[in-house]
């Protein structure tokens, strides 16, 4: 089961959506959501401003960055209690953003963040005061994805979902981060009117696959009493794509996949299933590396 929820706090316009995600999960898990707001700076960075040569931040500055997470935290208690939350709690650290996140999640099933918005700071300094206050970070996904130990819930900016998980689309390769997703995912396919196995060309990985691409998976899913459904789909359109068009055909309320299977430069310089879905998965989507 699904009992901590570690949500990523900004004050952002894409804050409101990760809480309803957040939100349904701890209402059908019996969950507690965790709201955790940073300010920014980590002890590194503050060591670098204020050490010998450093340039001196005013301490107004750090000031407002309290006050501002402090501020985050207390709309999304209000938020919460609005979206009917049972238990949950609100934590300020005065770290960097990933750090921050990274640590809490320890203690955590979960942590739920929002796509990456490609106008925000990267994390670190460049997000402090200079950048302005309750702006998104950009590459943050990315950061907890591949430096944490759990599972990371990235839910799109624009999505007013009434059920998670509904119908799930799960991406089915072989590959072990594919697998260590799936796992992770275990309580909410359980929880899933039906789930979606989807293999896209598996014929390319027979070795993975065996003689029946999906029998396997299938049937470990159904003893857990899943209901699941095997789809393979063979095209000349990338697995990215292919994945959001099953999502998307089958009304998908929740999407699960394995992150950077081929390793993260590698999907960088060719592209890949990660990047494509980070950028455009249509509903939540569970990530694990």
């Amino acid at each position: 089961m699904v009992k901590t929820i570690l949500v990523h706090i900004d004050g952002s316009v894409q804050q409101p959506s990760r809480l309803r995600a957040a939100a349904l999960l701890a209402d059908a898990q019996g969950a507690h959501p965790v709201g955790s707001a940073a300010t920014g700076i980590s002890r590194f960075d503050l060591a670098l401003l204020t050490g010998a040569g450093g340039v001196p931040i005013p301490a107004d500055d750090f000031g407002a960055l309290r006050e501002a997470a402090a501020a985050h935290l207390r709309a999304f208690a209000t938020q919460a209690q609005a979206l009917g939350v049972a238990s949950f709690e609100a934590r300020q650290a005065e770290d960097a953003f990933d750090h921050a996140l990274l640590l809490q999640s320890r203690c955590a099933d979960l942590i739920v963040l929002s796509q990456d918005d490609d106008g925000a700071p990267p994390p670190g300094l460049e997000s402090g005061p200079s950048a302005g206050l309750g702006a998104p970070v950009r590459g943050l996904p990315e950061r907890i994805i591949l430096r944490g130990v759990r599972p990371v819930l990235l839910v799109p900016g624009a999505w007013q979902g009434t059920a998670l998980p509904g119908t799930v689309m799960a991406g089915w390769d072989g590959a072990m981060c594919t697998l260590r997703a799936i796992q992770a995912a275990l309580p909410l396919l359980q929880a899933a009117d039906t789930v979606k196995l989807a293999l896209v060309n598996p014929d390319r990985l027979s070795e993975l696959h065996g003689e029946e691409p999906g029998a396997d998976m299938a049937t470990y899913l159904a003893r857990h009493g899943i209901k699941v459904e095997v789809v393979v789909e063979r095209t000349r359109a990338t697995v990215g794509n292919a994945l959001i068009g099953i999502a998307r055909a089958c009304g998908a309320g929740l999407m699960v996949a394995g992150a950077y299977g081929h390793g993260r430069l590698r999907e960088w310089v060719v592209g890949g299933v990660t990047r494509e879905l980070l950028e455009r998965a249509p509903a939540p989507l569970l990530l694990a590396h």
